[in-house]
């Protein structure tokens, strides 16, 4: 019988006594999306590590497919899912990080109008 991931990630934030805003907020998307991930049959690895270290809970227990009890110890200490390409994860969720891209995005997109306006006129 396949292992239902989100119904065991639900059952342990519940048990645990975790809000769910609270899981949204520490892993840096919306309750929708942690709603969406306790429906899910399967999640990726990294999205229960990164709810495992944010609710200080070693899923290697329930998921010892996925996890060993070393993985969790290390990612007590640093947040980085072990075998990522990520130097840090939480460079890619950091606010900053992505209102610099916007910000980024939005001054190139105004050079190419301001050169699009030189030449219409």
């Amino acid at each position: 019988m396949p292992v239902h991931h989100g119904q065991i990630i639900e059952k342990i934030i519940r048990r645990n006594g975790h809000s769910i805003s609270d899981v949204a907020r520490l892993t840096n998307v919306n309750r929708r999306s942690v709603y969406n991930w306790f429906n899910q049959q399967q999640l990726k690895p990294e999205i229960i590590y990164r709810i495992g270290c944010v609710i200080n809970h070693d899923f290697s227990a329930e998921l010892p497919q996925l996890f060993t009890p070393e993985d969790f110890e290390r990612g007590f200490k640093k947040t980085s899912f072990p075998g990522s390409n990520f130097n840090d994860p939480e460079d890619l969720y950091n606010k900053h990080y992505w209102k610099d891209k916007y910000i980024e995005l939005l001054e190139r997109y105004n050079t190419l109008l301001s050169d699009k306006a030189f030449v219409a006129v």
